[in-house]
């Protein structure tokens, strides 16, 4: 793997040597744009509509726009100075629960190995972790930005997943035509809550693929081969009107339903405390459904 951060993760007193990774890797399928008259590669080209010309790396600088067309400027050695100490740590600020954090505040992950010293510090720090089942709040600065980050291991390794600012997340009341009150059938809402469970199961992410890129991979295979591009049809779906009908065909189709299924017992009227809507509510799944393990 690639180094591409190199600093220390600090806790109270404590350093540990650490070197960051990329703990994932785009799967993307890379597409160019193309010439259609000529089929040559189109190239992203930096230029100056001032100068009218093309600008390379070493004459560009960064600047805010404080107002329209008026910009302050900053060098990358004055942003450095301004990161100061931040740029090569990865400073603990508490420790606490995952299950205490929503999904939503998360970013991206990173891997973060033994530095060149330190290798004891950095198993204590581990095992500590692992032990308490506690992770770690950290602020960190990476390419110039400031940002708060979960420390906890997966599997034998320290890893780090920035994670968002509070301001930084929307309020949910931004998004348009939410209900005031939720206002359902309770029916319905038990026919629900029974295919849930019956979707159910534990998570697995190996069970997961692609399907898009391996359709785009076939498509370019046969466009190689001089082959018409022939996609799978797509299946027609029915304009459902009726929710139950919709809810318990779905209950059939995850799970044939017999004499003592739930969903039997369901379409009976007669079954169990479950099917009469007697269960609690499930609990709300804030933090617990993160899609890696660890501690």
């Amino acid at each position: 793997m690639h180094t591409i951060w190199k600093g220390a993760i600090s806790f109270g007193l404590v350093h540990v040597p650490v070197r960051m990774y990329a703990a994932t890797e785009d799967k993307d399928i890379s597409m160019r744009y193309i010439h259609k008259a000529c089929s040559t590669p189109l190239n992203y080209v930096r230029t100056c509509p001032t100068c009218n010309k093309e600008v390379g790396w070493e004459e560009i600088s960064r600047g805010y726009e404080y107002e329209p067309g008026r910009f302050v400027l900053f060098e990358k050695d004055e942003l450095d100075a301004l990161a100061g100490e931040a740029n090569r740590e990865i400073k603990i600020l508490d420790f606490v629960d995952l299950t205490e954090i929503d999904p939503v505040y998360f970013q991206k992950t990173y891997y973060l190995g033994p530095g060149d010293t330190g290798a004891g510090a950095y198993s204590l720090l581990l095992e500590s972790i692992k032990q308490t089942g506690k992770i770690g709040i950290a602020s960190v600065t990476l390419r110039s930005k400031s940002s708060l980050a979960a420390i906890r291991v997966i599997d034998r390794c320290i890893s780090m997943e920035t994670i968002f600012y509070p301001d930084e997340i929307r309020a949910v009341d931004q998004v348009p035509n939410l209900p005031d009150s939720a206002n359902v059938n309770e029916k319905e809402l038990t026919m629900a809550k029974l295919l849930i469970e019956q979707l159910s199961s534990p998570f697995e992410p190996e069970k997961y693929k692609d399907s898009y890129r391996a359709a785009m991979m076939t498509a370019i295979e046969q466009k190689i081969a001089g082959e018409e591009v022939r996609a799978a049809p797509t299946p027609e779906r029915a304009n459902v009107i009726d929710l139950m009908a919709a809810l318990q065909a779905s209950l059939d189709a995850a799970k044939p339903a017999s004499a003592d299924t739930p969903a039997a017992a369901a379409k009976s009227g007669k079954g169990s405390k479950k099917a009469s809507g007697g269960s609690p509510e499930p609990s709300a799944p804030r933090g617990k459904g993160r899609k890696r393990t660890g501690s």
